[in-house]
């Protein structure tokens, strides 16, 4: 038999605390049905009152299966919990849950709220008992209480059981300092129970300022606790929250967890896991995590060839998991460390099948090689890499031809006396014995310059002939540029990212001593490729 264990995403209020991150409601919205459709127990959407994104989310929240929670603090002291505005507030998000945080370490309730250690017990569970009065259920957030019981256990011990007699559902025991070690988190959680706190009543909810948040969660689990809680990536204050990216697909399909615990995510659900995860890079415009496990696009890449040579045998040679569980994909870099192995795999990726001891592979890896010499790096450039390829198999049709290309930055003031940019480029393509010339600066929607690698990037995807059909969608998602030498001897290397409307994603690079010139011959590879494989 299995026991329930429920998970608590705190993205959209905890994880809105990273530096950086701040979602409109529209956004809030759009992560909450996410969580919901993945299969989360509870969804925290924020302070309801402390700012106007999360008091809109809770009049706009959608209705989902999920309890929807809010979150606040425990009454103030001189008050009643019936006349607290504050938590009247957080009250009248009208949410199944509520969850409050109170102080349970005698240091912060005597120097930051400045109270004695008796109205802070008495705060605690007159608070609960109001939530639990109006039907609500009760989460009680135990703030700093790792630090709290080893400093004074009993009082630690004190604060929680006032919410757990006052009709808490849940008692959340937070490492908010995120110094804890699992080790150190395992034993206080035993001993919570031991204390009379039953672990079916016990949360966790730890942060990674050691980079244990994850591991401290599992030795929560392990010695007892049933709920937790985490945000998606990560996202957190500092350095983060424990990761529901990595919890997820370990609770599920690593032992002794998967056979112990049943999760509100099913086997089904986790095939979305990397879409979810990228989602919301995507509205943070951030660049994902390619480390990140289970949902990194490197987290099952095999660079090494006696690796891909044993992944082609056995992917469980050097996989964990298999990727597409978590919805992930397998991924075979190119690059000077490359054998056969490899390169079958990955030409038998982009639909190439080349037989065992075909000359041709000792070709393409000796062009690899080479350029790679000379700076190129095809270990995430996998588009340019098949371009590559195609061309030594003679397999890479010329669709089109640049004839040559101008850019021009000139900086000079606008109507509002101010000094702006402005980038324009002119590409002259020859498509089907016609040439074609396209001319176009780099303003976005606000008149705002994007610079000149964007102006080329337009004026090259605007009249393509017979193949601008193909090419409408693409969009340039990342562009990333290194020195890969130093001194006048400088060679720049630039690697692109391009998506298209199927959500396809692929990178191409380009090395030139100019930086232009390395960035049009990436753009160059991305275009090709996008029309090679919608043709």
């Amino acid at each position: 038999m299995t026991e329930r264990l429920y998970l608590y995403d705190t993205t959209l209020r905890d994880g809105q605390q990273t530096q950086g991150v701040q979602f409109s409601t529209e956004e809030k919205v759009r992560i909450a049905r996410a969580l919901d459709d993945l299969g989360i127990d509870y969804i925290e959407g924020g302070w309801p009152g402390a700012n106007p994104t999360d008091s809109a989310f809770f009049d706009a929240a959608p209705k989902t299966r999920a309890t929807m929670t809010a979150f606040g603090m425990t009454k103030r002291a001189g008050r009643s919990a019936a006349n607290d505005d504050v938590l009247a507030g957080v009250m009248n998000a009208g949410t199944g849950a509520v969850c409050l945080v109170g102080k349970t370490h005698d240091f912060h309730v005597t120097t930051a709220l400045g109270i004695t250690l008796d109205e802070n017990l008495e705060n605690i569970r007159e608070s609960v008992a109001h939530l639990v009065a109006q039907g609500r259920e009760a989460l009680f957030d135990a703030e700093h209480f790792f630090d709290g019981y080893k400093a004074n256990p009993d009082y630690a011990l004190a604060s929680i059981t006032a919410a757990f007699q006052a009709g808490a559902r849940w008692i959340v025991l937070c490492d908010t300092n995120g110094g804890t070690l699992p080790d150190e988190v395992a034993r206080i959680t035993r001993e919570v129970i031991a204390a009379g706190i039953p672990g079916d009543h016990l949360g966790i909810h730890t942060h990674n300022d050691t980079e244990n948040a994850v591991a401290c969660s599992l030795a929560a689990v392990d010695a007892g606790a049933r709920q937790v809680q985490g945000t998606l990536n990560g996202l957190g204050e500092r350095c983060g929250n424990a990761n529901l990216t990595s919890l997820i697909p370990t609770f599920l399909l690593k032992e002794p967890y998967a056979s112990a615990y049943d999760i509100g995510v099913s086997r089904d659900a986790l095939a979305g896991l990397t879409r979810v995860s990228r989602m919301l890079d995507d509205i943070l415009n951030r660049v994902p995590l390619k480390q990140a496990p289970y949902v990194g696009a490197s987290a099952f890449a095999h660079k090494a060839g006696l690796h891909a040579s044993a992944i082609l045998k056995d992917p469980s040679t050097y996989e964990h998991v298999e990727p597409g569980v978590v919805g992930n994909a397998r991924i075979i870099p190119m690059s000077n460390q490359a054998g056969q192995s490899n390169l079958r795999k990955r030409l038998a990726d982009a639909g190439l099948q080349i037989e065992k001891g075909d000359p041709a592979l000792a070709r393409i890896l000796d062009r690899v090689k080479a350029r790679e010499t000379e700076g190129y790096s095809y270990d995430t450039a996998q588009a340019s890499f098949e371009l590559l390829a195609r061309d030594e198999l003679g397999q890479l049709p010329e669709f089109f031809e640049v004839k040559r290309y101008r850019v021009t930055v000139e900086r000079r003031k606008n109507k509002y006396d101010q000094m702006v940019s402005l980038s324009e480029a002119v590409v002259v393509v020859k498509v089907d014995d016609e040439k074609k010339m396209s001319v176009s600066d780099s303003m976005d929607e606000i008149g705002s310059d994007r610079g000149p690698v964007n102006a080329l990037s337009k004026a090259l995807a605007k009249d393509l002939g017979r193949y601008q059909a193909q090419i409408d969608d693409m969009r340039l998602v990342d562009f990333k540029v290194r020195i890969t030498q130093g001194g006048t001897e400088a060679v720049t290397r630039v690697v692109i990212d391009s998506e298209d409307g199927q959500g396809r994603r692929w990178s191409t690079v380009g090395v030139s001593a100019n930086i232009v010139d390395a960035s049009f011959e990436a753009l160059l590879d991305a275009v090709r490729w996008k029309i090679l494989r919608d043709s």
